[in-house]
Formats: C-alpha cells, structure tokens, sequence
C-alpha cells in the first residue's frame, strides 16, 4: 500500500483533499483533509478517516453520530493532488444535520438558500458525552 500512497502529491502539511461522493447518486456529500495515516485507515478498514486541522488528530467519520461512510471506490485526479471517495454513506454526511453539506445555493438575488431538509437535530445526535 505504500507505494500507491507514494503516488499522491501531499501538501505541504502532509494534506490532501477528499471530496466525499455517494457511490450510487454521484451526489457530493462533504469535503474533508486527509493525511497518509487516515488515508492508510480508511483503504484498511474501508470507512473514511480524516485529519482535522482545527484538533490536529485523525478521526473517523461517525464516530459520534453514527453516520459512516462504507468506501466503496477510491480515485485521484490527474494532478495526484486530490482524492474523489465513493461512499455509502449510514444517516446525514453533514455535522448540521444534512445528508450533504452542499446544502445551501446561491440565489443570485436573493443570497443563499437551503435547498434540502435536515435529516437530524445536530444538537442530540453530536452532544458531547
């Protein structure tokens, strides 16, 4: 497996991004950062692992809520800078309670809208235990 991590331009700071896709609609559901540790645990345990910038930890998506993201495919695009993960994802992809976190649009006269319901109240399903 190194050696298909060797291929990937990490960034300065070790980072790559990761756009999140439903393997089945093709809809993007989130953007996260990964590092080769996370990526090394997401191919091992086929669920996304992301590094948090902001915690400067590795973490696995669901870990709180439950709402886990089944890898199904794993691409790079032609610059090997970014990754496209095809997921199943369990519940709502987004920490505000949406199936994704693209859920706001920009309306060009009216600024941006939410366009899809909330699946869950982020309040009881991320409350700190």
């Amino acid at each position: 497996m190194e050696t298909q991590l060797d291929d990937l331009k990490f960034d300065a700071q070790g980072l790559i991004p990761a756009i999140i896709q439903d393997a089945a609609t093709h809809q993007v559901l989130m953007m996260a950062w990964m590092n080769r540790d996370s990526l090394a645990k997401t191919i091992q345990t086929k669920k996304t692992h992301f590094f948090s910038r902001s915690r400067n930890k590795l973490w696995l998506k669901g870990e709180t809520s439950g709402h886990v993201q089944h890898v199904k495919s794993i691409a790079m695009d032609c610059d090997q800078d970014v990754l496209l993960i095809g997921v199943e994802q369990v519940g709502a992809a987004c920490h505000e309670g949406y199936y994704s976190c693209f859920f706001r649009e920009l309306q060009p006269d009216n600024g941006w809208k939410t366009v899809a319901g909330r699946m869950v109240d982020p309040e009881k399903v991320y409350k700190k235990k």
